[in-house]
């Protein structure tokens, strides 16, 4: 509670002269990131898609498939957070949980009024994933996620990291067409794991979006894969915009996570890529690379911030989908949006970081 001192001033808590500017500066920050959370800005999702929030959320740890389980009360909150800080834009997949995750993103939805769009996705799944893919596969699949999701047409369904030889071949892109026509799915798109498999989808006709990993450790995608595919009118949609938590910068090398944590289990790609993984970084050089990033840090702007705001400072970039396992997440990425733009200088030096220090240490298909 606040105090009168001798003078008529106010502190909170204790008796004072009056607040030092750093004081204010504070708090008129924290009124700011208040009013600014509340103002989410929209991108469109390639040239014909759907208007979305530039900040999404990513599902996966609502289904828990590689953490600790959420309980539902609790995605209820985080998903009630994400509608309340301007979140319209949610992605999922018939893996995560087993379909835990489309099956409470569609029990939330269904006492909701917001205006929300979701992605699926197909093709990760033991029935079908590496090489099973059928069109009664597809199908199958689609028909159970709209079933989840408590919807009759899948706003877009996206293809999950499927191998290249797939894509090669091309007849899966049919496939969606039959279902986009069909009316069970308004778009589709594909999740990829490298610029060679995002170069063969955008070839594709009617390919909406495209799923990527891209954030300050991960670069390689800026040159050539964002352009060519915003001169096709393809969206891009970008995943572990926080490098798994290192970008937080709150990591140390003594870190440790839960037993059945992707952090834990596949941060050598001992599952699946390791890419998905810290960006493909050895947990240790990233934890080193991320304290030396913060010296890069604007004045008043976090290391979250800074690195969601580098990612949208792309305008190739629609949306972009962290994850959250808490409401508190939910409210320091939606900041994002309406911070200013990082200066050409900064962009520069973080490109400069880039090539010198971090690409090197990037392993796995990219």
């Amino acid at each position: 509670m606040a105090c009168p001192s001798s003078s008529g001033k106010y502190r909170f808590g204790k008796l004072h002269n009056g607040p030092t500017p750093q004081f204010l500066h504070q708090t008129l920050a924290r009124i700011n990131r208040k009013l600014i959370a509340n103002k989410m800005k929209k991108r469109h999702l390639g040239n014909n898609g759907f208007e979305i929030s530039e900040v999404g959320l990513g599902c996966w740890q609502i289904g828990a498939n590689w953490g600790n389980e959420i309980e539902k009360k609790k995605a209820f909150k985080i998903l009630d957070e994400a509608i309340s800080s301007g979140i319209t834009f949610l992605d999922t997949a018939d893996v995560y949980g087993d379909g835990r995750s489309e099956a409470l993103i569609g029990e939330f939805l269904k006492h909701s009024k917001a205006d929300i769009k979701v992605a699926t996705k197909f093709g990760r799944g033991a029935n079908v994933f590496p090489n099973k893919y059928t069109e009664q596969a597809l199908r199958d699949s689609v028909d159970a996620s709209s079933e989840r999701l408590n919807v009759e047409c899948i706003d877009l369904v996206q293809l999950h990291c499927i191998p290249t030889e797939v894509l090669e071949k091309g007849e899966i892109f049919d496939w969606l067409r039959i279902l986009q026509k069909e009316g069970k799915i308004q778009h589709f798109g594909a999740s990829v794991e490298s610029v060679e498999q995002g170069l063969l989808c955008i070839e594709q006709e009617g390919l909406q979006s495209l799923q990527v990993i891209y954030n300050i450790f991960r670069q390689k995608l800026t040159k050539e894969l964002l352009p060519q595919a915003y001169a096709k009118g393809v969206g891009i949609i970008v995943r572990l915009p926080l490098a798994s938590g290192l970008l937080t910068g709150k990591f140390t090398k003594e870190t440790q996570f839960l037993e059945n944590d992707h952090r834990n289990f596949n941060r050598d790609g001992e599952a699946f890529n390791v890419g998905e993984t810290f960006a493909g970084i050895p947990f240790e050089t990233g934890v080193e690379l991320a304290d030396e990033l913060k010296t890069f840090c604007p004045e008043h702007m976090s290391m979250v911030e800074m690195s969601l705001r580098w990612i949208l400072d792309h305008k190739e970039v629609s949306t972009i989908i962290p994850g959250a396992s808490s409401p508190i997440h939910i409210k320091g990425n939606a900041i994002a949006s309406n911070l200013p733009h990082l200066s050409e200088k900064l962009m520069s030096d973080l490109e400069a970081f880039y090539d010198n220090k971090v690409h090197k240490h990037i392993r796995g298909v990219y």
